[in-house]
């Protein structure tokens, strides 16, 4: 373990000599390497001529490929237990040595996991063969060579800028970024042309249901600022229609919708142009908060925690104290009933009214 002097994001540990090579073991969402993104550019700027990998998954290739970022390559992990789960069958064991084997040829003088507790996730870089290991631990992990400790209840960004500090790494900032092409805006315009009307999107969808605050309410609140003068695009996945048609059945109005017709690059170009962002806790919200666009969001407690905007003077944060299963009433942090409903029903719908009308008109002024 690293001394307490040293624990802390703004005393970085010293620098590993000679580092040619970096892997990072962040193998989970996109809103996960979002959070993230502030300890990758602290280890970038640590370590300015070494070639950084992000040990991830396809949709970080992505995301990254030809974009400007902490980033140099994109390695996809194994399906595995507790490291990546996927809709296909997990890599078999010899499937896994055969990955690990390629990491090890491949040299890596650095390998930090930026992944979890370290259960699962040291296991495996402790089998990458770097010369110096550094990662977050619980107290029944495997222990890097630097390690800090894992406990719950904290701030992703703050915990993998300690995990960064270990490695070296000076922390820069706590706001993520992403950056914007001009091909982003192109794609964007493609699907959502311009117009003179501020834009306002909403994104109805998550990857948990639970995080899902109900459409109906969305649609109201974003038929509220409909009013006030914006312009409303519904967005989603193949898998959002129906969440999307709730939002579209929640106002008077018939907004303009695209369901499965925006790849990320045009996401993240129309996200660029919204002035607010209205939805859930999601990838698409995170990403919204990385390319500077006003969200309003509504949070379970849990991931209020964890992930939620570490800022307000442009993010707006409604949070579920309960965060119950609308059906069951099972809490978030208490399984898993699957049931797919929202946890974030008990939130009142005036209480996302006055925040997005407050962060809307804040906005506004900023465009005059």
């Amino acid at each position: 373990m690293i001394s307490p002097a040293l624990g802390l994001p703004a005393t970085p540990a010293p620098l590993v000599p000679e580092v040619r090579r970096l892997a990072v073991l962040r193998a989970n969402g996109l809103g996960d390497y979002v959070v993230a993104e502030p300890a990758l550019a602290a280890l970038r700027h640590a370590y300015p001529d070494a070639e950084v990998t992000l040990l991830g998954a396809g949709h970080h290739a992505a995301l990254l490929d030809g974009r400007r970022s902490p980033v140099d390559r994109v390695v996809t992990v194994p399906l595995m237990p507790g490291i990546r789960v996927g809709p296909d069958p997990d890599a078999s064991e010899d499937e896994v040595e055969a990955w690990c084997a390629e990491q090890r040829a491949h040299g890596y003088d650095l390998a930090v996991q930026m992944h979890g507790g370290g259960r699962n996730s040291n296991a495996l870089l402790l089998r990458l063969g770097a010369r110096v290991t550094v990662g977050s631990a619980t107290p029944d992990a495997p222990r890097p060579d630097r390690w800090v400790p894992y406990w719950p209840y904290q701030h992703d960004t703050i915990r993998w800028l300690e995990v960064a500090a270990a490695a070296g790494g000076t922390p820069r900032r706590v706001e993520p970024r992403v950056e914007v092409r001009d091909e982003d805006l192109v794609a964007s315009h493609a699907v959502v042309p311009s117009g003179d009307a501020p834009l306002l999107v909403v994104h109805p969808g998550a990857t948990d249901a639970r995080r899902c605050y109900p459409e109906e309410r969305l649609g109201a609140v974003a038929q509220d600022l409909a009013d006030r003068g914006a312009r409303v695009v519904v967005v989603g996945g193949p898998g959002d229609a129906a969440r999307v048609e709730r939002v579209v059945a929640g106002m008077r109005e018939e907004p303009e919708t695209a369901v499965g017709t925006l790849d990320l690059p045009a996401l993240i170009g129309l996200l660029s142009r919204a002035s607010v962002m209205l939805g859930n806790d999601s990838g698409p919200r995170h990403l919204a908060g990385a390319v500077g666009t006003p969200t309003v969001a509504v949070f379970t407690y849990a991931n209020l925690a964890d992930v939620a905007p570490l800022t307000r003077v442009w993010h707006r944060v409604l949070v579920s104290w309960h965060g119950g299963c609308q059906k069951c009433g099972l809490r978030v942090l208490e399984g898993w009933c699957g049931h797919e409903e929202s946890a974030t029903h008990d939130v009142p719908e005036d209480e996302v009214r006055e925040a997005a009308r407050d962060l809307w008109d804040q906005a506004m002024v900023a465009l005059t």
